[in-house]
């Protein structure tokens, strides 16, 4: 896929770039964390709550994900296709309306950008955590030649990502499994790559989830995290404003999500799990086109009839999309890819 900036398919330093997160706005130690509607207790494993208003225990809210994806994965592939993430649009230019090439070309930059090889280099096993049906993993796999396992709270999209990727003719290379991110089925050092495609903003124990995906990862092996996060606080704010979090709490109630968090945070996890080559950046700019052709997609009569068919919870979703416009257009949501990766020796 051809990349924005020379020089992509290798190492990602284009001067278009944004530039990293800057450190020196930040959000509150997860310890501390005022973030959405819930924070953290002192071992900074709480962050359990969807909203304010009655937070589920982790159970609870696992099964609210997984009825959430069985209801409207279905919806979402007859409109978009088999990657259920965010495109990778060029700034300032018209769209061009191919919005599945889109969402190839954002896992393509996200290699990029990571330094993931493509010679004799390149991962052999990889683990997507949290795989939708399965876009990303046999893209990933029919590009590095891979074994790769994903893993899903739904039982749906396991079987239709198994059933897509048998007819595809890598069943012997690709296969999923319902399982927890945070209790992952898989042996310690397992995978060359550990990748997570918008399915860190589910998690609701960010440490947790950091030290699963560190587990396992091989030595020398990377993590890449394209995730959403809140802003940053600044050095005079001890939590986001009241209308930030109210905000918040709209798009947790639809999407079945516990607490946010921002990318300092996630550095800040990776560096205290001794991850080396610790990177974040936004790329917000690069996927602001994506809510609205969303909702522009959704218009179509086979889209409405769809959504219609699938219940109240992927309906209520569809509503809470124009809040995600609105937290893009205001800063507050942040569109965030981090990497890290395992030191050989541990």
């Amino acid at each position: 896929m051809a990349s924005s900036c020379p020089g992509a398919a290798t190492a990602h330093s284009c001067s278009s770039r944004p530039t990293p997160w800057l450190w020196g706005f930040r959000s509150m130690p997860l310890s501390q964390h005022k973030i959405s509607a819930a924070g953290s207790d002192s071992t900074g494993a709480a962050m359990t709550a969807v909203t304010s208003k009655g937070p589920p225990v982790p159970e609870e809210l696992n099964r609210g994900i997984a009825r959430f994806y069985d209801s409207s994965s279905s919806v979402w592939e007859d409109v978009w296709g088999e990657h259920m993430h965010h495109g990778f649009y060029d700034p300032g230019k018209p769209l061009k309306g191919d919005h599945r090439a889109a969402q190839v070309r954002m896992i393509e930059e996200a290699l990029a950008w990571a330094g993931i090889p493509a010679d004799e280099e390149k991962p052999k096993k990889i683990v997507d955590v949290g795989c939708g049906i399965g876009g990303s993993a046999r893209h990933l796999s029919r590009k590095y030649s891979a074994m790769v396992r994903g893993i899903t709270l739904s039982p749906v999209q396991a079987q239709r990502a198994n059933n897509i990727t048998a007819e595809a003719g890598l069943g012997e290379k690709v296969s999923f499994q319902v399982a927890d991110a945070l209790n992952q089925p898989f042996p310690d050092n397992e995978f060359d790559l550990v990748w997570s495609m918008e399915s860190g903003e589910h998690m609701p124990d960010k440490r947790k989830f950091m030290q699963e995906l560190v587990r396992v990862a091989a030595p020398g092996g990377r993590l890449l995290i394209v995730t959403w996060c809140h802003r940053d606080l600044s050095p005079e704010e001890s939590s986001l404003r009241k209308e930030e979090q109210e905000l918040l709490d709209k798009i947790c109630s639809a999407y079945y999500l516990p607490a946010w968090c921002s990318a300092f945070d996630y550095v800040e996890l990776a560096k205290e799990l001794q991850l080396e080559d610790v990177r974040a950046e936004d790329w917000s700019v690069y996927v602001s086109p994506f809510w609205p052709a969303v909702i522009a997609s959704a218009l179509n009569p086979k889209a409405l009839f769809g959504l219609l068919r699938s219940g109240w919870t992927t309906i209520r979703g569809a509503f809470a999309m124009t809040y995600m416009i609105q937290g893009y257009k205001s800063g507050l949501i942040k569109f965030a890819v981090i990497t890290g990766r395992k030191p050989v020796a541990r």
